[in-house]
């Protein structure tokens, strides 16, 4: 029935869109009400968040940053398409030097970090099968010039357990950094990386409120929920 539904669409010229879900809605909201107008989109993969963003009706500056080369060439054509949009082949983090990251079968959760059984266990496709040499840099690195003509700034972080490193890099950069929108695990899934309740703290300390929360990876055998996305606002 949907194929015939989107057929219909296709043969009449009408171009059938998903409506925003709650999350999705609940997010623009914020957004709007701190007036972004630069999104960085670290740890970007091929560009999903990006495409999410200007289908919801996002039109803002966006600039991506993704280190494993195959996903970094799909994003970059994606990037080209969009005079608004920019993409950088390498990692944010806590220094500026190179590194290894682990690559995923899905590629959407290589990491930095070493993955765990759970991890795996609730998702084979997390796995990691490769490594690949990265450079990382400092979001302080980069910002001075990135941010030049923009004053209402969101940074998403999407890095499967690297979230702490990349905001410890950006220790400057958060005085002009409205909204920090990142991934916070309810039970550990990659080695070292910071639980919900200490990430929690942590934003508060650096002077964010937490605004939303949006459902995020889950066990898909058991229905337990492992992992979240908390949307922060500066107080």
């Amino acid at each position: 029935m949907q194929k015939l539904i989107k057929a219909i669409y296709r043969f009449t010229g009408v171009q059938l869109k998903r409506y925003p879900g709650i999350d999705l809605r609940r997010r623009l909201k914020i957004i709007n009400t701190a007036g972004i107008d630069l999104l960085l989109d670290v740890g970007a993969n091929t560009g999903q968040f990006a495409i999410e963003m200007r289908e919801a009706g996002y039109k803002g500056k966006i600039i991506s940053f993704e280190p494993v080369k195959k996903c970094y060439e799909i994003l970059n054509n994606r990037s080209l398409k969009d005079p608004m949009w920019e993409a950088y082949n390498f990692a944010v983090g806590e220094a500026d030097k190179s590194g290894t990251i682990n690559i995923s079968q899905n590629y959407y959760s290589s990491s930095i970090l070493k993955v765990l059984n759970l991890t795996t266990q609730a998702e084979p496709l997390t796995s990691q099968t490769e490594t690949q040499e990265i450079i990382i840099k400092k979001l302080d690195t980069v910002f001075p010039e990135l941010s030049i003509g923009y004053s209402n700034i969101m940074l998403k972080i999407d890095t499967q357990g690297y979230e702490k490193q990349i905001l410890e890099g950006a220790a400057i950069s958060l005085g002009r950094i409205k909204i920090i929108q990142l991934e916070m695990a309810l039970v550990p899934l990659y080695d070292g990386e910071m639980l919900i309740p200490e990430m929690l703290k942590y934003l508060i300390d650096l002077g964010y409120d937490l605004w939303s929360l949006e459902n995020g990876f889950y066990d898909k055998r058991t229905g337990r929920l492992l992992e979240v996305d908390g949307i922060f606002l500066k107080k």
